[in-house]
């Protein structure tokens, strides 16, 4: 199962049950580099150099995910970035911003099992 697939099922029992499931993949997908642009371990990079070290080591990490607000989300992705997801998915960017927070410790802590980032080629 890849990591697309693992975050439906998650967003699927989260808040995001209305976003359209169909859509959160494709969100996560720009949100994480879609494989380029460093994908996953740019946003881990971006993060960290945000300030928010100790959240991304805790999702990282095999222990409990600690949480990251809609706003701190926002201000590491930048405010363009996520209204311009939003926009072109229909979604409000509260909402967005809200969802993204929620699943994106889930995403990363499921794409580094055994608390390693997975190597990009």
């Amino acid at each position: 199962m890849g990591i697309l697939d693992m975050l439906t099922s998650v967003m699927a029992s989260r808040a995001a049950s209305e976003l359209e499931t169909a859509v959160i993949p494709v969100v996560l997908s720009e949100v994480l580099g879609n494989g380029s642009e460093g994908g996953l371990s740019a946003i881990v990079a971006r993060l960290q150099q945000a300030g928010f070290g100790d959240q991304v080591k805790s999702w990282i990490g095999t222990g409990q995910n600690l949480p990251i607000s809609a706003q701190q989300l926002q201000q590491v992705l930048g405010s363009d970035v996520v209204k311009q997801l939003a926009t072109r998915f229909g979604i409000p960017v509260d909402q967005l911003s809200t969802v993204l927070a929620q699943v994106l410790p889930t995403a990363i802590d499921q794409a580094s099992p055994k608390g390693t980032l997975p190597h990009t080629a």
